[in-house]
């Protein structure tokens, strides 16, 4: 009993374990891969740029669904499934203004194309155009295979704009763990 205390309390804490549902994150991540997490990422540094976050979609994502303590701690106890928990890379944090797309097809970061080497090939940056400025606390977070990606692009004029608050983000994707053959680091572009 005392294992499983502190099993949980170490995922809630300080380190996770999640399986990708999804296509969005191809190639990076693929449907089945297990990933590792750093819940401690954040507590001393910010969230950059080009980061693979997992983060709870409640009030953003998910904008008609408030997040609340009870089923807060359920999920951070594994009593409910995490649903509303969603993997993306993110483009842009507070202060920045990302737009799509320029003449050469690209994104734009504060005024500046974006070179993008984790796009799923044959994608395009963003089928949909865009320009969003990003207010502090907040970010824009797109998925690497853009087609099939529902992001911050989604719900651009819904109550939130796509846009995640950082006090949602549960931790940094470090590693692919499974399976041992799609073992790799992740690192931020």
């Amino acid at each position: 009993m005392a294992a499983a205390v502190i099993t949980l309390i170490i995922r809630a804490t300080v380190i996770d374990f999640f399986y990708i549902g999804s296509a969005s994150m191809e190639t990076t991540l693929n449907p089945g891969d297990g990933l590792l997490v750093n819940r401690l990422a954040y507590t001393n540094s910010e969230i950059q740029r080009g980061d693979v976050i997992i983060f709870d979609g409640r009030g953003s994502f998910l904008p008609y669904k408030s997040p609340n303590i009870v089923d807060s701690l359920a999920w951070a106890l594994r009593l409910a499934g995490n649903d509303s928990v969603y993997v993306k890379r993110v483009i842009g944090v507070g202060g920045d203004t990302v737009e799509c797309c320029g003449p050469d097809g690209k994104l734009s970061l504060n005024g500046v194309p974006l070179d993008e080497p984790y796009l799923f090939a044959g994608d395009k940056p963003s089928e949909q155009k865009f320009s969003v400025e990003i207010p502090r606390g907040r970010l824009w977070v797109m998925g690497d295979r853009r087609s099939v990606s529902e992001d911050s692009r989604a719900l651009l004029g819904a109550p939130g704009g796509g846009l995640v608050s950082v006090d949602r983000v549960l931790g940094k994707v470090t590693d692919v763990i499974w399976p041992l053959d799609r073992k790799h680091a992740v690192d931020g572009q």
